[in-house]
């Protein structure tokens, strides 16, 4: 919504109103001052302080011999809010950089149709004002149909308008941005020569944004190049450095938030999740929104609230591993361990104490180095401690050079995993499985799902590429091996869990 409207802009920074908001730490200099500022004035346009933030970032430059974009590889997600002014802040941007940088090609798409046409008719009112006008090609600035969809600027500059749904996006060469809009429904194998097409800018930014998925768009799989983004911005723990930026408008406390628009609280916590409520957008606005949505829509597309997308496949849902925590401060004797390598290059161990039918497990290290895991459990496991290890990798390697110094350990074989799955499962089922709340053990189960084994039992499988649950795995392994082994039980005080 631009400046015209008579509406006053949101002077808060970026950092202290965004849910999150992961940014590059390589960032050098800008080039914003150099493609957006000098034209907005002349557009008749002040962008939010938290618009001109993002942009700031996105055109942020390593200082390396390339001086590429910090942001190149991932790019510049958003995740926020129908009538927050996401699309608007991003248009006024692509406008200033198209008027300051002749011939520069940008390609817009959506997933429908319908929604490239109102992004072209919300673009279009912008550039035909008397300000930016002449600076547009003299015939036929907006065309609202064939290939050449779009706006049209007198540098030979142009902004293409299509939906991915109809092949729009595909087939154009020497592109420098691109645009992703309803993100939600964005397939990872239709981005592969999407963005090829950006090689050769000294731009080459891409920008993915949209509103929390819906669960059929879930059940499709159509979310994922989103949620990848998130995932990978959003985790605690990084093989190497997010290179993009992601941004998140979303209450503080989500699970507050209530959908009718008449309840006590519901004003207030817009006010979290959409900057430009009170500023740009009045009451009416979000009136509208709310009464033509269902409860569940409200609190995604008005809210910006990622709900438990596909949460109901992992293996055990948030709120019950919840009620496992405890925090203790004296354990028998270890019981057992379990060992577990991921392809992050990750070795997790998992320890596990039993007292009766009962058992409790933390993570006991999480380390990317083998020798530190060998004189960690030459520290803390005695001979006599059961070890099991995964049968091929990076674990069946530590777990034979435990058995060559004289520790008890073993390959946890597939069908050892098949029935040590159902016994701690049973075990959570039945509030006999307890753990420390551990952040990596909690995503790990929360990025857990069943996948069925033909030779009966299921295995632990990601629910995504982006999680990590190799803590979920070695956790199996140690509640296995601690359970159907012997031991015998004294009591000490434990240490922490060492992630290194």
């Amino acid at each position: 919504m631009p400046v015209a409207s008579g509406n006053r802009a949101n002077p808060a920074p970026l950092v202290d109103i965004a849910r999150h908001c992961v940014v590059p730490d390589d960032i050098a200099f800008t080039r914003y001052h150099e493609l957006i500022a000098p034209e907005l004035p002349g557009m008749g346009v002040t962008l939010d302080q938290w618009q001109e933030d993002i942009w700031y970032a996105a055109l942020g430059v390593r200082d390396d011999e390339d001086r590429s974009l910090a942001c190149d590889v991932m790019g510049v997600t958003l995740s926020i809010a129908r009538q927050a002014g996401k699309t608007w802040g991003v248009m006024a941007g692509l406008i200033a950089i198209c008027l300051s940088r002749p011939g520069t090609l940008v390609i817009w798409s959506s997933h429908h149709d319908r929604t490239s046409s109102e992004t072209l008719t919300k673009i279009a009112g912008i550039v035909e004002k008397p300000a930016i006008r002449p600076k547009m090609r003299a015939q036929h600035p907006v065309v609202q149909a064939d290939d050449n969809r779009g706006v049209h600027f007198a540098n030979g500059s142009r902004i293409l308008f299509g939906a991915r749904s109809a092949g729009f996006g595909r087939g154009f060469a020497e592109v420098d941005i691109q645009v992703y809009d309803e993100c939600q429904n964005l397939k990872e194998s239709a981005l592969t020569d999407m963005l090829a097409a950006m090689n050769v800018s000294d731009i080459g930014l891409a920008f993915f944004m949209g509103t929390p998925p819906r669960p059929q768009d879930v059940a499709l799989g159509v979310h994922e190049a989103f949620k990848r983004r998130r995932d990978k911005a959003l985790a605690p723990m990084k093989k190497r450095p997010f290179k993009g930026i992601y941004v998140e408008f979303s209450p503080d406390s989500p699970e507050d938030v209530v959908s009718d628009i008449d309840a006590p609280g519901f004003w207030e916590k817009l006010s979290e999740a959409n900057p430009s409520y009170r500023f740009r957008v009045g009451n009416s606005a979000i009136e509208r929104l709310v009464e033509n949505m269902s409860s569940e829509d409200v609190l995604r597309e008005v809210f910006g609230i990622w709900d438990k997308t596909n949460e109901t496949l992992a293996v055990v849902p948030k709120e019950q591993w919840n009620t496992l925590a405890v925090d203790l401060d004296t354990l028998p004797d270890v019981a057992s361990y379990g060992i577990n390598a991921t392809r992050s290059g990750w070795l997790w161990i998992t320890a596990c104490w039993c007292e009766g039918d009962s058992a409790h497990v933390e993570i006991a290290l999480g380390t990317q180095s083998e020798v530190e895991a060998v004189n960690f459990m030459s520290l803390h496991a005695t001979k006599r401690t059961p070890i099991k290890h995964d049968s091929s990798g990076a674990a069946k390697a530590l777990g034979e050079k435990l058995k060559q110094l004289g520790f008890r350990a073993s390959a946890y074989t597939k069908n050892e995993a098949g029935a040590g799955n159902a016994l701690w499962l049973g075990m959570a089922d039945q509030g006999r499985l307890t753990h420390n709340g551990h952040p990596y053990l909690d995503t790990a189960i929360r990025g857990s799902r069943r996948q069925d084994l033909a030779s009966g039992g299921w295995a632990l499988v990601p629910r995504s590429d982006s999680f990590d649950i190799g803590p979920a795995i070695s956790m199996s392994a140690a509640v296995y091996a601690a359970v159907t082994t012997r031991r015998t039980t004294g009591t000490r005080r434990v240490k922490k869990a060492v992630v290194g």
